[in-house]
């Protein structure tokens, strides 16, 4: 299905698929469907621990894993598909909830209302498009995940795909553009504040946003 309205929202998840179905090589870590990650909770919507994408943006990332597998290494992915209820959740917490029991983790040089203001949270995320994943590189022979100065969802300048700051080392910038130059061949666009994120060039869906769960026994149906 292929929406063209401008922002739509809808349920219908008839053009995704889980992630492992078509790419099993693959590792996850589905941090919103824990509570290590910036709120502390599971996240609204992350009904299962699975990744779930487009069917283009699978295609695409297939061919990623494989480039990559040649040189090595594995992707690992820790977000892929994100409902819009789940986006929402993000909204309420930084606008509403004094919790900030992650700061000293995720956020520790900035104050909540200020990861608005920096662009690290919005109102609509590309991930409730399905065409966006957040991930990392696997190193085949120590099964460990490369250093690339930052975890996942630091939100700090240190996480700019381009930051060439003291605190970051040429090894691990190096690893930085090793996955963001094989995203790219396989076409995927980086996003400037998280060396992490990457959203499918032609993605299907550029208008429609989705609210369906986070569920594999959902689109199974």
């Amino acid at each position: 299905m292929r929406n063209d309205s401008k922002n739509e929202v809808t349920m219908d998840p008839s053009g995704f698929t889980v992630l492992a179905d078509h790419v099993p090589s693959i590792v996850q870590e589905i941090r919103y469907h824990s509570s290590y990650n910036f709120i502390g909770d599971r996240i609204d919507g992350y009904e299962e621990p699975c990744a779930i994408l487009t069917k283009e943006a699978a295609r695409a990332l297939k061919s990623a894993a494989g480039e990559m597998i040649v040189q090595g290494y594995r992707l690992k992915v820790f977000d892929a598909y994100r409902p819009v209820c789940a986006v929402k959740h993000f909204v309420l917490w930084g606008i509403e909830d004094q919790d900030v029991r992650m700061k000293p983790y995720f956020y520790p040089d900035l104050q909540k209302q200020e990861l608005f203001a920096k662009g690290y949270i919005a109102a609509r995320s590309s991930h409730s498009r399905g065409s966006t994943v957040d991930l990392t590189l696997l190193d085949m022979q120590t099964g460990k995940e490369l250093d690339m100065g930052s975890p996942i969802d630091f939100f700090g300048e240190i996480s700019h795909p381009d930051y060439r700051g003291p605190e970051i080392t040429d090894e691990q910038y190096r690893n930085r553009m090793v996955l963001r130059r094989v995203m790219e061949r396989n076409g995927f666009r980086p996003l400037d504040c998280e060396w992490w994120h990457f959203t499918l060039e032609n993605e299907p869906y550029p208008d429609t946003y989705f609210e369906f769960p986070v569920s594999s026994e959902y689109l199974r149906r």
